[in-house]
């Protein structure tokens, strides 16, 4: 580094870079105050360890089916639904109800019931079990369409479900959360069955509370660029605040080229998999349960 010519120099470099590191650090600040509450700052993107790996190859051999999932932090919403060029109009509007104790007793139980509106008047139910062993489920379970052992994949996590889904009306999931019927009769003997081996003995389907609804937009598109479809769903609160996941579904035994793949094509479309991962179900039943309504 040469050495400075006159005093004047040194003090004038002084001036320059006292000047130039005040206006640095006053642009954090300013970018902090714009920055909305619901945004987290990105991180890193989380890498399975070999152990984690090694039981998702496990768990992959052993389920029916593989949802590669990511959620999009709130800064990245606008960009994310850009890139992917979805059309909000084109989304199929949904509202998903869940049921549970208060507390979420049966949330914490490692058990899910829920119900859905579908546009045009058909909905479905579900009971499902996570985390879940596959090779303990009932043989007999496997062998029902309505019956499906998942294994959902997320940037840094895993976690293995086992659901039992059944169909109804619209009509009748306003009756039974306005109170015009009992939960109960939502679902299949098999599925009431389902339950009662998983849930707690004191905690019965006609115990329940509803909570919800959240409205949501679930789009499904097939891109150029990329040979399996996508998925998109927008959870929205009543606070204003909002889940964006991306999905994409594979067979167990393409896992590993599967999700690979996918990330090329987040890459190629500028989504980055970093950010707090938040999933839609426990994220939807702690906010009802925080705000009964």
């Amino acid at each position: 580094m040469a050495t400075p010519k006159s005093t004047k120099t040194t003090t004038s470099a002084k001036t320059a870079t006292a000047t130039k590191t005040a206006k640095t650090a006053s642009v954090p600040a300013a970018r902090k105050r714009l920055t909305p509450r619901t945004a987290k700052p990105a991180s890193r993107e989380k890498l399975l360890s070999a152990e984690d790996l090694a039981k998702v190859f496990e768990l992959s051999r052993k389920s029916t089916s593989i949802e590669l999932k990511l959620t999009i932090p709130a800064t990245g919403h606008r960009a994310t639904i850009k890139a992917l060029k979805l059309d909000p109009v084109e989304a199929q509007p949904r509202q998903a109800f869940f049921f549970d104790t208060p507390k979420l007793d049966l949330f914490k139980a490692g058990v899910v019931v829920r119900a859905r509106r579908i546009q045009g008047g058909r909905g479905d139910t579900v009971i499902k079990l996570r985390p879940v062993e596959p090779e303990k489920v009932d043989p007999e379970l496997l062998r029902s369409a309505s019956f499906k052992v998942e294994l959902d994949l997320m940037p840094g996590g895993f976690v293995c479900s086992a659901s039992f889904k059944g169909v109804c009306t619209n009509k009748e999931v306003l009756d039974v959360t306005a109170g015009g019927m009992p939960l109960s009769s939502l679902f299949s003997k098999g599925q009431r069955a389902f339950y009662e081996a998983h849930a707690p003995a004191d905690i019965t389907l006609d115990s329940l509370v509803t909570l919800g609804p959240v409205f949501l937009l679930k789009s499904k598109h097939q891109p150029k660029d990329y040979d399996r479809s996508v998925t998109t769903e927008m959870w929205l609160y009543p606070d204003g605040s909002r889940i964006l996941e991306v999905s994409t579904k594979c067979l167990p035994e393409e896992a590993f080229q599967a999700a690979a793949e996918f990330k090329a094509y987040l890459a190629r479309c500028g989504i980055a998999l970093s950010g707090a991962q938040e999933p839609k179900t426990g994220a939807a039943l702690e906010y009802f349960s925080a705000h009964p309504d």
